[in-house]
């Protein structure tokens, strides 16, 4: 399913925020950056890992990440989880899916017995150069920033 590996550049992304402000990997170089894939906005586990991010930010900021949330909610929905759960950071209303194929986490879920397509809550640290760093695919929601921040 997901490809990209640890030493692999990072996909060179662009996408939208909650704002309609406009995000790309070659804003982030200089800096590590945190881009975490969540199912959808305001589910009690995407509202626990966001959270969990949430509350550990200035743990972020004072290692040099930047974080970036990308679901393929629209704009408003973003717009409101954010506000709602006062988030220090963009998330991206990936509608199109454009960035969420190319990091390659749109796929085959099972939830309940019952197969579907949908994103695979994964996260990729990148470096300052924009190569990944680690792609972590078993996200443990409620102490997310702490696989993270090691």
């Amino acid at each position: 399913m997901i490809t990209l590996q640890k030493g692999d550049k990072a996909p060179d992304f662009s996408g939208v925020d909650q704002d309609g402000k406009t995000h790309k990997l070659a804003d982030y170089i200089g800096k590590k950056l945190v881009v975490f894939f969540y199912p959808k906005a305001s589910t009690p586990g995407c509202t626990a890992e966001a959270c969990d991010l949430r509350d550990n930010f200035e743990r972020f900021k004072a290692n040099n990440y930047e974080l970036l949330g990308v679901s393929a909610d629209s704009q408003k929905a973003q717009l409101k989880f954010k506000d709602k759960y006062e988030f220090p950071f963009p998330l991206l209303a990936d509608e199109g899916k454009s960035v969420i194929n190319a990091f390659g986490v749109w796929g085959p879920k099972k939830f309940m017995g019952r197969e579907y397509d949908g994103i695979n809550r994964t996260t990729f640290v990148i470096d300052e150069k924009g190569i990944i760093e680690e792609v972590i695919e078993k996200v443990k929601t409620k102490e997310h920033a702490s696989q993270i921040l090691k």
